[in-house]
């Protein structure tokens, strides 16, 4: 089973950027992949996920026009580029991964539809 692996996490001020990254143990051709995060005292919520072939992408109304979503698949690599970081975005930051045989993009994020389960994460904390 593809096993991901979240990394590029850290301290920012607000205003600042991060770029997460999300590292497969296998190919990510086809596979949707999906970022999620988690606050503290919070229900897990969507974040960005991205098709297989990258012609489309969905993003979470409270990051649009912040963050960016994009994938290398020859590296099987998938990022999360954070831009203007708001205390809000602080959270711990998931990755995970479905078949488009079994969801859309937009329908991966909206219902949390993965295949497997969730992996430790990436931290995030937006503060001055």
């Amino acid at each position: 089973q593809l096993q991901l692996v979240e990394s590029g996490g850290g301290l920012v001020q607000p205003g600042g950027s991060l770029r997460l990254s999300c590292a497969a143990s296998g190919s990510l051709d086809n596979y949707i992949i999906g970022w999620f995060r988690q606050a503290p005292g919070k229900e897990r919520e969507d974040v960005s996920c991205i098709s297989s072939n990258d012609g489309d992408v969905y993003y979470a109304d409270s990051v649009k026009g912040r963050f960016t979503i994009s994938r290398d698949n020859a590296k099987n690599v998938v990022y999360l580029q954070m831009n203007s970081l708001k205390p809000e975005d602080t959270a711990v930051y998931y990755c995970v991964a479905n078949h488009p045989l079994y969801a859309t993009t937009q329908s991966m994020c909206t219902m949390k539809a993965f295949l497997g389960s969730w992996g430790q994460g990436t931290q995030v904390t937006v503060s001055s």
